[in-house]
């Protein structure tokens, strides 16, 4: 089997935002943001794989901070976790103040990536070589977040979701049930 350092396929993209890429608020439209995100998610994991990777799930996105247009926007990209065919890739975006230098953490993200081969089949991708604290801390996080996702699949799946032992807590919320 072939690994790699995590150091060996690291990406980063520095950007201009443009007004052709604002909302109707004047800020960087989040859905440009989450289209470059993609882009260096997709870099990362080929430069990885060696390989075609497609995009297979997109953990949470949270936008902290407003995005300027006029500032630059990095974004940093890292594989933490291997499995056999699947790489999560970690984002951070950061904008920068190009007058006062100041520099804002916008968002991170873990892209779930799938190395395709030239048939577009799924094929094995090198394993990562951990060494220092932050790489392991970094794997083990995606261990467990995927070990997250699949509970919460399978206690929301519709065959075995029970109504009864939610129906108190979803009427906490703004809701009206009609059965």
């Amino acid at each position: 089997m072939k690994y790699k350092h995590i150091e060996d396929s690291q990406i980063t993209m520095t950007q201009l935002m443009l007004p052709s890429h604002s909302n109707f608020r004047g800020n960087i439209h989040g859905g440009f943001i989450l289209n470059l995100m993609d882009q260096i998610a997709f870099a990362c994991a080929s430069k990885h794989s060696e390989h075609y990777s497609v995009t297979a799930s997109v953990n949470k996105v949270d936008f902290l901070n407003a995005i300027a247009v006029g500032e630059l926007v990095t974004l940093k990209a890292s594989i933490n976790y291997t499995g056999r065919t699947s790489m999560v890739v970690g984002l951070r975006v950061e904008s920068e103040d190009i007058h006062t230098g100041v520099i804002k953490h916008c968002n991170s993200s873990y892209f779930t990536m799938v190395a395709k081969d030239k048939a577009y089949n799924s094929i094995e991708v090198p394993g990562l070589i951990l060494n220092s604290p932050d790489s392991i801390r970094r794997f083990a996080r995606s261990i467990k977040r995927q070990k997250q996702a699949r509970k919460r699949s399978e206690n929301f799946n519709s065959i075995d979701f029970k109504i009864e032992e939610y129906l108190d807590e979803v009427r906490e919320h703004n809701v009206k049930i009609e059965l």
